[in-house]
């Protein structure tokens, strides 16, 4: 993938604007998670490295620009890189007004950029001004590549110098890797609540893999078109001729057997609460009562399937294949992320749900890459241009 990097840069005496996506829960000040946190650190680091000023910049939530509250503050961040840069991080809240003056510190970290009207919607003139405040810019967040923004695209067209820094170029080079040149055979684990949410990834995935391995409520309407009654569990009536299709254009894996409870013990306010203490029944697909909802796949199930992912070269996850965040519901993602990460393949997972699965199961050590994107992993996987990236790539070639 042609665009210029951040370690092909000479950055002695040069200011530098690195985009990072630090947008991690913060509750009354605290850090809840620090995992974006920590993979901004190499990039930042490289160009310190190298010799420059650093200014980093991000959003944090959804603040309103004409009111932002306290909450969407980047301020406990610069405490946090303070400490793991083992230098001071000086925190700027009127750089676009004022500029950034270091005083005596090699870092800075600004002010939540949705503080910023115009921000979300690429304001030229808020892009030209992020520009200015550099020699070099820096995209490093892949989390937010897939919007178009004035810190994230707006801003490289603006700027004299724009590259990609580390974590953006590794997540690149590890999605080329999976999609643009897989090694065969190819699977996808795609799990969630919808086939609505994941269908342009799917039918994307329908062409590239040899297998798909569909779990959640994803998995009902494809149980469905294949002729299983799913009792009652949620599924997509429109979207099963769908559902159909994909399964024509590739090997499809289903469970023969799976978990389900008594909706009747189902508190849908409390969903988690109550499966604690729900009935785990195994069951075969072609079993399944009318109150009963299917909430994982069984063990004999995901093991058939676990064979399969171990002969993979390239696979794919995003999702898990139950509510596995109750243990009773959780064996099915257990087993596949063992065999993920026993796998010889090169393996990627990305999502929120997949990241919080690899942590519970202790497999991270093991998957080939993990993704640190949420959105601009799927629409990367879907096939979709993400124009921070056509951004890059447009500065490297008119450069």
């Amino acid at each position: 993938m042609q665009f210029l990097r951040l370690q092909d840069l000479d950055l002695t005496n040069k200011t530098v604007l690195i985009r990072e996506d630090l947008n991690v829960p913060i509750n009354n000040g605290n850090i809840n998670s620090d995992a974006r946190l920590k993979a901004s650190l190499p990039t930042i680091e490289l160009a310190l490295q190298k010799g420059a000023k650093v200014i980093i910049c991000s959003h944090l939530g959804r603040p309103n620009p004409n009111n932002p509250e306290e909450k969407y503050s980047l301020a406990p961040i610069a405490a946090y890189l303070s400490e793991k840069l083992n230098q001071t991080v000086k925190f700027v809240n009127d750089y676009l007004q004022n500029g950034v003056d270091f005083g005596d510190s090699n870092v800075v970290l600004l002010e939540n950029v949705r503080f910023n009207k115009g921000e979300k919607q690429n304001d030229e003139a808020l892009s030209q001004a992020y520009a200015d405040l550099c020699d070099v810019f820096v995209m490093d967040a892949f989390g937010t590549a897939h919007r178009a923004e004035s810190s994230t695209a707006g801003v490289i067209d603006k700027a004299k110098i724009a590259c990609a820094g580390l974590l953006l170029a590794n997540e690149l080079d590890a999605l080329g890797k999976a999609l643009n040149n897989p090694k065969k055979p190819m699977l996808a684990i795609v799990g969630g609540s919808k086939v609505s949410t994941k269908l342009d990834v799917l039918t994307n995935l329908a062409k590239l893999c040899d297998q798909i391995v569909v779990g959640g409520g994803i998995a009902n309407t494809f149980l469905v078109a294949n002729g299983v009654n799913v009792g009652a569990s949620l599924y997509e009536a429109d979207l099963v001729e769908t559902a159909k299709k994909i399964m024509q254009d590739t090997d499809v894996l289903l469970p023969t057997e799976v978990v389900v409870a008594k909706k009747s013990q189902i508190d849908f306010d409390d969903f988690l609460g109550s499966l604690e203490t729900a009935d785990a029944v195994v069951k075969s697909v072609n079993d399944i009562n009318c109150d009963e909802m299917i909430l994982d796949i069984s063990q004999d199930s995901a093991n058939q399937i676990a064979h399969a992912i171990l002969n993979a070269k390239t696979i794919i996850w995003n999702g898990p294949v139950g509510v596995f965040e109750v243990d009773k519901f959780g064996m099915g993602t257990q087993i596949l992320s063992q065999a993920v990460a026993n796998s010889d393949g090169f393996s990627i997972a990305g999502g929120g749900d997949t990241l919080a699965a690899i942590d519970k199961y202790g497999v991270n050590n093991k998957i080939s890459y993990t993704s640190t994107g949420g959105g601009a992993f799927l629409e990367f996987v879907e096939g979709k241009p993400l124009p921070a990236v056509v951004a890059l790539k447009q500065k490297f070639v008119n450069s």
